[in-house]
């Protein structure tokens, strides 16, 4: 659901995440509301001391319909394979 690319900082600063969600993922409602919650998700990593790190995540268009549950697990399986 998730593709993300990540580069390590060497200056340990705070974790930065961007998102790139396309248009195949569905209209702007729905690709906005895709981006609001990788949002809520990347601040809960951020929140529990996530630094040094730089992410870019892209949303594939089966993450319009995974609950935010499913993309949280794929979110930490991918980051966990960075850290």
């Amino acid at each position: 659901m998730l593709v993300t690319h990540a580069l390590r900082t060497p200056d340990g600063s705070p974790a930065r995440f961007g998102f790139v969600v396309p248009k195949t993922v569905g209209g702007a409602v729905r690709r906005n509301a895709v981006k609001r919650r990788l949002r809520a998700l990347c601040a809960e990593r951020i929140a529990a001391g996530s630094a040094g790190i730089d992410v870019v995540v892209r949303a594939l268009p089966a993450s319009a319909g995974a609950s935010s549950e499913l993309l949280r697990a794929d979110l930490a399986a991918q980051l966990g394979a960075v850290a």
